[in-house]
C-alpha cells in the first residue's frame, strides 16, 4: 500500500550505510511497502545520494539529543542520546502505518506482514523482556502523539538515556495490556542474546526473520575480505553469529560498495572490504585500529578460564574464534553424549 512504509534512521555516515544495507535487504526480500529514511545534516552528499538511489524518500531532520550523560554512563552507551531523533518518525503524516527498524537491523525474509499489527508491536528486549525493544516497532505516525512524546521527554526524561527508556516510558501498558503487540522474538533477533539461550536459537534460530546488531560494536566496525570472504576486527563484542555478520557484509560489498564507489568517484573512501589482509598496509592499521585481526589475535595468549568467564558476563565474547557457534555447539554435543 502506498501510504505505508518502512522507516529508518541514519545519524552519521556508518548508520548511513547500515541503513544501505537494510533498505537492500528489504528490497531483496521483495517488499510492497514504500522505504523511508530520516537522516540528519552529518550524512554526507554522497551517502545520502545512495540512499535516495535504494529508499523511496529521504527526509532530513534535526537532530534531537537528550543529554542524558548519567543514564547514558550506566549503558556504558554515550552515543545513544541521538536516537531521540528517531522520534521524528511520527511526524510523517503522509502515511498511515508504519514500521520503524533501526539501521543495524537485517531482513532475513518478507516481513510486510507486520503491517497487520498495530501501534506499539515489538518484541520484548533480552535484558528486561517486561520493556519491548524499540529496535522494531509498528507506530501510526501522528502530529498529536509526536507532540505528547516531546512533552513526556520534558517532564519524564529517558530511564535509560535513549529512545528505548522513552517509548517504553510512554507506552508504558505494553507488558500487560495486549499480547497481540508483543511481536515474536524472531521480528527482532537479538545479535547477542544467542548464546545466552543456545539451545532455543538452534530451535528457532532457522526462523528468524530480522537480526538487530545489538551493542556498541556494529558490521561496520568489522573489516570485510571480498576474496577470501572472511570478517576481521570488531570481535571483542557483540557475541555475533558470525552467519548473520556474513549476510551483512556479503550484500554490503556485493550490493551497496558499487554505489559508494560511484558516487565518490575518484574521492577516496574506506569501504570496509579489502581484497587481501595481509599486502594493503592500510587495511591493516584499519583493522589494527578497529579490534585487531584475527593474525594479531591469533599471537597473544589464551585466556584463563577465569578470564574467558569475565568476557562473557562482559558480553566480550570471542564470537569468531574459541567462542564461536561450532565451537560451543560441540562442546555441548560432547557433554550431552
Amino acid at each position: 500500500m502506498a501510504d505505508q512504509a518502512f522507516v529508518t534512521l541514519a545519524t552519521n555516515d556508518n548508520y548511513a550505510r547500515g541503513a544501505m544495507v537494510l533498505g537492500k535487504s528489504l528490497r531483496n526480500h521483495n517488499t510492497a511497502k514504500k522505504l523511508v529514511v530520516l537522516v540528519s545534516p552529518q550524512v554526507s552528499t554522497p551517502c545520502q545520494s545512495v540512499l535516495k538511489n535504494i529508499f523511496d524518500e529521504v527526509k532530513v531532520v534535526d537532530v534531537l539529543d537528550s543529554g542524558d550523560t548519567a543514564h547514558l554512563a550506566m549503558m556504558k552507551r554515550p552515543d545513544l542520546g541521538v536516537t531521540f531523533t528517531k522520534l521524528h518518525c511520527w511526524t510523517l503524516t503522509h502515511y498511515s502505518k508504519c514500521v520503524f527498524m533501526d539501521a543495524d537491523t537485517l531482513v532475513l525474509s518478507n516481513i510486510d506482514e507486520l503491517f497487520e499489527r498495530e501501534e506499539m508491536s515489538a518484541a520484548p528486549d533480552p535484558g528486561w523482556p517486561d520493556c519491548f525493544n524499540s529496535g522494531v516497532f509498528v507506530f501510526r505516525p501522528s502530529v498529536e502523539t509526536y507532540g505528547k512524546l516531546l512533552q513526556y521527554c520534558t517532564e519524564h526524561g529517558s530511564f535509560d538515556g535513549g529512545d528505548q527508556g522513552v517509548l517504553n516510558g510512554f507506552f508504558n501498558d505494553w507488558a500487560t495490556a495486549d499480547i497481540s503487540k508483543h511481536l515474536p522474538f524472531i521480528y527482532n533477533l537479538s545479535s547477542i542474546a544467542i548464546y545466552t539461550y543456545l539451545p532455543a536459537f538452534k530451535q528457532y534460530g532457522g526462523n528468524a526473520k530480522v537480526v538487530h546488531f545489538l551493542g556498541k560494536t556494529k558490521p561496520w566496525s568489522c573489516t570485510f575480505n571480498c576474496k577470501t570472504r572472511e570478517i576481521y576486527g570488531g570481535v571483542q563484542e557483540p557475541a555475533t553469529h558470525p552467519s548473520f555478520l556474513l549476510n551483512w557484509w556479503t550484500l554490503y560489498a556485493s550490493s551497496v560498495v558499487p554505489m559508494l564507489q560511484e558516487q565518490h568517484g575518484d574521492q577516496p573512501f574506506h569501504s570496509g572490504c579489502v581484497e587481501s589482509k595481509h599486502s594493503d598496509s592500510v587495511t591493516c592499521e584499519t583493522v589494527q585500529g578497529e579490534g585487531g585481526s584475527s593474525h594479531a589475535q591469533a599471537l597473544q595468549p589464551m585466556p584463563t578460564s577465569e578470564e574467558r568467564k569475565e568476557q562473557w558476563e562482559q558480553g566480550q565474547a570471542d564470537y569468531m574464534g574459541m567462542d564461536s557457534f561450532d565451537n560451543i555447539k560441540r562442546k555441548l554435543d560432547t557433554f550431552l553424549k
